[in-house]
């Protein structure tokens, strides 16, 4: 997804509602696709290995996530917004 669809998704009731909320609080992806958006608008140089780690997270995520996919209509499905949270679309 490109920075300014991961964000105008990340404000969106949906995104909000996807993924595993601990303690009623932001879930884990919503978490992650904020700081995949700091990322995104960064340059190259002012990455930490931090950040290389967290992008190492989220490619793992997508692929054990894309191997899942349920059958069907996924258009409005959870497991199509977890993966959006998390900066890729599986329909685009």
């Amino acid at each position: 997804m490109t920075p300014s669809a991961l964000g105008d998704w990340l404000d969106s009731d949906a995104s909000h509602q996807a993924g595993q909320h601990k303690d009623g609080g932001e879930s884990t992806g919503h978490a992650s696709g904020r700081r995949i958006l700091d990322i995104l608008r960064s340059t190259k140089g002012d990455l930490s290995d931090d950040d290389y780690q967290h992008m190492r997270k989220v490619v793992g995520y997508i692929r054990r996530h894309l191997a899942q996919r349920p059958s069907g209509d996924v258009s409005d499905s959870r497991w199509r917004h977890s993966l959006m949270n998390w900066g890729h679309d599986p329909l685009a």
